[in-house]
């Protein structure tokens, strides 16, 4: 009988420690424990409980409909799996963008629902929510370029950083997200170019989604669109098959991505973006 070898633990500044090394960090979407479970057989460096359940579990449009209660809930049913790798939690729209105060509040409330980190969208305005999440002791991953929880204010969800102005004030966002405390970033919906720019720029690594080549083989998945169609025996090899996909993804996923996001706009963010 084989045995799947589980990864070391990593905390946040473990994970942050491996830029440079040459090691790839893969890090998938899990909503619950069953899921959990098959991610850290899978042999994933980190977990991420993400907002993207409001699409992938609950059926809504976007990820606005998701509230704290509901990662709460998520975040606790994937930690009672007891998975021995780093657990990131979104915060949600809402959750953190009346201040400090309030972002504090609820990343604590991840915190204690079994996360080891949360992860929160946007750049320099996020600057004050950030470093009070830090000062509570709350390691924190940003989250930059196409930030689905804006598609409102951004027009839709289309790729970002595409003229050279935005491309710079996208740079100047990771900088200064990163030389604030966050110890990765994910980087959304851009050119394979700015992503690889942003990747040079910053100290911490950064995951994609729909980003390109740019960042290597940091990759994000949701692994229950998979999962569900096997039985329990299989799903550790199921998950390894989209753990060991996560890698070329940077090669076929992106290019689709931003090619179908410019041609169809939202009604492909589910299927493709948050794949």
């Amino acid at each position: 009988m084989m045995t799947v070898q589980r990864a070391s633990l990593l905390g946040a500044p473990g994970i942050r420690a491996r830029k440079g090394q040459g090691q790839p960090l893969v890090m998938v979407t899990a909503y619950d424990a069953p899921t959990a479970r098959a991610a850290a057989a899978g042999g994933v460096d980190v977990i991420l409980v993400g907002d993207s359940l409001g699409m992938v579990v609950l059926g809504f449009e976007d990820t606005l409909h998701v509230t704290i209660e509901d990662m709460v809930r998520h975040t606790g049913a994937v930690a009672r799996s007891q998975p021995p790798q780093l657990v990131v939690a979104d915060l949600p729209w809402a959750s953190y963008h009346s201040g400090p105060r309030e972002a504090v509040n609820n990343a604590v409330r991840l915190v204690r629902a079994g996360a080891g980190a949360v992860k929160l969208e946007g750049g320099t305005k996020r600057l004050k929510v950030i470093r009070a999440v830090l000062d509570a002791e709350i390691p924190v991953m940003g989250h930059i370029g196409l930030t689905p929880q804006s598609f409102h204010a951004m027009g839709g969800h289309r790729v970002q950083g595409r003229s050279p102005a935005e491309a710079k004030l996208l740079v100047e966002d990771a900088i200064a997200i990163s030389d604030a405390g966050c110890f990765a970033l994910v980087i959304e919906g851009v050119p394979d170019a700015l992503a690889a720019e942003v990747t040079r720029a910053v100290p911490v690594p950064t995951f994609g989604i729909g980003a390109g080549l740019g960042i290597g083989l940091g990759y994000s998945a949701t692994t229950p669109p998979a999962i569900k169609w096997f039985p329990p025996a299989r799903k550790g090899l199921i998950t390894g098959i989209v753990v060991s996909g996560v890698g070329l993804a940077a090669v076929y996923i992106a290019p689709l991505t931003q090619q179908l996001l410019g041609n169809f706009g939202k009604h492909l963010n589910n299927a493709v973006v948050s794949w």
